[in-house]
């Protein structure tokens, strides 16, 4: 049974067994720099988990610091979480939620892991309790599309609030090249691959390259945004980057001053781009965050963002990188390279009875969504319907939770 009613209000300070658990809230980044940094390690879910990515957002969205809140959870003194939100309205209503919407696949608190399961469920849930109470000025804490947990992290995040399963995250993890090869390609994908790369090579000359220099590529990344315009407008798709204004941010994210390591994918036939994949590095991981490809009927036979994933993933499993994360949704590209599949959630917790509706009305929403992708009349006909409703009037903003 799912319960949405406002938690219950807990003071800062909570004793826990022998622990004393507190929480303090700021609106500056900078000044969670350090707690952020040691408690996200080398390891993350997703950039929207990188205190670099998160601290350009905020200043190329140019949030004002009442609406930025860094809540940190302490047992004993010792920061153990920390959960960056963003203060927004949504259709009136105000809510909690993470920075950025559905720009970097997955999202999750920023924690000490071991900690955490130290903790157990009693002293999760008192620390989650604790957090959220500091809390103030909306009606709703919505996290999106956290992830479930592998096997030593399972369960990490289950006394946060209602959860909701929505999508799968798809993660390729291999330790070389070759390992990849052996378990994703059987013989007649082998076969499959080469047919379509020499389809593609009988067009001109194929080329592949990874640019990380911001002066090669930032027009490589407008030309990105233009096939992907193009992508969006062929399928009757609301075009998030342009509608919500977020080109500059892809362009500041490659620059070094950002703190973040971008790298892009090129593929090319006779020089001219063909297929583009943005990526970020963290650690041993490489996450894709947007890819496109030229609608040029001419150079579809030669399947040129299949040709270029097939040289991504030599690239990068061939650098000694461990993880390659696809995001979430499903693709037949998906299916052919990824073995690691990631449940994520949304979870709610209301902070008040209207809250407590908002969270029921929007999980209903969620569950006809799920349905629709899963039904193709009905995932036409609310496509259908949403293109009259973008066409209806021009919207400057996202209306997502």
């Amino acid at each position: 049974m799912e319960e949405f009613g406002p938690l219950p209000v807990a003071p800062l300070a909570v004793p826990l067994a022998r622990s004393h658990v507190t929480a303090r809230v700021e609106t500056d980044i900078e000044r969670v720099e350090g707690i952020w940094r040691q408690l996200c390690g080398e390891v993350l879910d997703s950039p929207g988990q990188s205190y670099d990515f998160i601290r350009l957002w905020t200043r190329n969205r140019n949030l004002p610091g009442s609406a930025q809140r860094y809540v940190v959870g302490e047992v004993d003194g010792r920061p153990v979480a920390l959960l960056p939100l963003h203060l927004k309205r949504v259709w009136g209503i105000k809510v909690l939620t993470w920075f950025p919407g559905a720009n970097a696949g997955c999202y999750a608190p920023i924690a000490d892991r071991a900690e955490l399961a130290a903790l157990g469920a009693s002293g999760r849930a008192a620390l989650w309790r604790t957090m959220i109470a500091s809390l103030s000025g909306a009606s709703l804490l919505y996290l999106r599309s956290v992830p479930v947990g592998s096997r030593e992290d399972a369960g990490l995040f289950d006394e946060l609030g209602t959860a909701l399963q929505t999508e799968i995250l798809y993660r390729a993890q291999f330790s070389s090249w070759e390992q990849c090869d052996a378990e994703q390609r059987s013989r007649s994908r082998r076969k499959h691959d080469r047919q379509q790369g020499d389809r593609l090579a009988a067009l001109g000359t194929v080329g592949f390259e990874e640019i990380a220099d911001p002066a090669l590529a930032h027009p490589v990344i407008d030309l990105m945004f233009r096939q992907r315009s193009d992508r969006f407008r062929a399928q009757g798709i609301r075009d998030c980057f342009v509608a919500d204004n977020l080109i500059g941010f892809y362009h500041e994210a490659i620059e070094p001053k950002s703190g973040l390591d971008v790298r892009l994918h090129v593929l090319r036939l006779d020089s001219e781009i063909v297929a583009v994949r943005y990526n970020i590095v963290h650690g041993d991981r490489m996450f894709c965050l947007i890819s496109s490809m030229s609608a040029s009927e001419r150079i579809q036979s030669g399947s040129p963002g299949k040709q270029c994933l097939l040289r991504v993933m030599q690239s990068v499993f061939g650098q000694g990188l461990r993880v390659f994360d696809m995001g979430a949704g499903f693709t037949d590209e998906k299916r052919h390279w990824c073995n690691v599949q990631v449940p994520l959630r949304h979870h709610y917790v209301s902070l008040t009875l209207f809250g407590a509706a908002i969270a029921q009305a929007h999980c209903a929403l969620q569950r006809l969504r799920m349905w629709a992708k899963a039904n193709p009349v009905v995932r036409n006909g609310l496509r259908g319907l949403r293109q009259l409703y973008d066409r209806g009037g021009a919207r400057t903003g996202s209306d997502q939770l």
